[in-house]
């Protein structure tokens, strides 16, 4: 867990609006809105670095069901989308809405409005920089990681790419058979596909920035 001086608040949302009775969707427009929830699923779960498997023991749903509604092959019930907006604390309606997506491929987060993510053992604390919504790929969060905290043993993801830079602390990251230890100042870019695992041997929270970018898929 980090230092007591250094908690971080979780993140809120304000209350979406209320919208004004209309007509109902069309087909293609539910279609939309549908294909839109496996990559805001993916893109959340990218930023915050979890596994299947840890994003299913947080959400009490399958490792399966996750990766079938990312992959687009499942739609997900109401209970299931549920679940996984409160693993996430975010509200449901960051799935479907697109509202909030940027109007021009561009997106200005101030660094008081940065939404900040607690994983569940409170050892390390997330603060996104990246856009939570629009046309973009890419995820990145400032990561502050507790002393002595360490990931999985395999965290292995799908295909894409991870760029990890220490901006204070020390971090090990493991990636296939080779250790790389990192300090201030040091980056390690490799292949999300890999096996590997990270943690923080010292005895100070680490600082360290954490990039990464799916494999794009046509």
């Amino acid at each position: 867990m980090t230092p007591p001086s250094q908690r971080a608040a979780r993140a809120r949302d304000d209350a979406p609006a209320e919208r004004p009775t209309g007509p109902p969707l069309s087909e293609s427009a539910v279609s939309e809105v549908v294909s839109g929830i496996g990559p805001r699923l993916r893109a959340l779960r990218a930023r915050l670095g979890l596994s299947l498997q840890q994003l299913a023991e947080r959400s009490d749903v399958s490792p399966a069901a996750i990766h079938k509604v990312e992959q687009g092959t499942m739609v997900p019930t109401i209970t299931t989308l549920l679940k996984l907006a409160a693993a996430f604390q975010v509200p449901v309606a960051h799935f479907i809405d697109e509202t909030d997506a940027p109007a021009t491929p561009v997106a200005f987060t101030p660094k008081d409005q940065r939404r900040i993510h607690t994983s569940h053992d409170g050892d390390v604390v997330l603060g996104s920089i990246s856009a939570d919504s629009g046309p973009f790929d890419l995820t990145a969060s400032v990561n502050e990681i507790a002393a002595g905290a360490q990931s999985a043993d395999d965290e292995r993801r799908s295909a894409g790419e991870t760029l990890v830079h220490v901006q204070s602390g020390s971090l090990e990251l493991t990636v296939g058979a080779q250790t790389y230890r990192l300090t201030a100042g040091d980056s390690l870019h490799f292949r999300s596909e890999e096996s590997h695992s990270w943690r923080n041997p010292s005895g100070r929270a680490t600082k360290a920035v954490w990039v990464s970018l799916p494999e794009r898929r046509n």
